[in-house]
């Protein structure tokens, strides 16, 4: 049986490929758990315009993340924190105090979006990349001052 694949398959192919499987794997597997179509012509033009939606809703995101790229990179946020002897950190500064900051500005930044390889702990200024997209990057910078 002949099959339009939706979506990636190590053993088979990419998506929107047609690949050829045997009939019980395609019908009991495939077609059920939404990987595959028959291969015909109106399941082609099905498969067609979903990946224009795809590609229109993913375009569409790109903008939006540049948008606020553009907006972050004027940004800049300042992070009090207490501080011992020879200016010492009591903790340290982590990407949810970075993204607490951010909202504080009324940007809302998943924490788990800032790349932050491991929490600063002393006084400085930072930049601090943000991946709002897998093409787009922005960076923050980020003031850690005394209290």
């Amino acid at each position: 049986m002949e099959i339009i694949l939706r979506q990636d398959m190590e053993s088979l192919g990419k998506a929107g490929e047609t690949v050829k499987v045997k009939d019980g794997y395609a019908r009991n597997f495939l077609i059920p758990k939404g990987i595959a179509y028959i291969a015909n012509e109106a399941n082609k033009k099905r498969f067609t315009s979903e990946m224009e939606k795809l590609s229109m809703r993913a375009e569409r995101e790109r903008k939006n993340a540049e948008v606020l790229a553009e907006k972050l990179s004027k940004v800049s946020c300042t992070i009090p924190v207490q501080v011992g002897e020879e200016d010492k950190l009591f903790g340290s500064v982590t990407s949810q105090s970075i993204a607490e900051s951010l909202a504080n500005q009324d940007i809302q930044i998943d924490k788990r979006k800032i790349l932050l390889d491991e929490p600063i702990k002393s006084l400085g200024i930072y930049s601090v990349p943000i991946k709002l997209h897998p093409e787009v990057e922005a960076t923050v910078k980020v003031w850690v001052v005394k209290e």
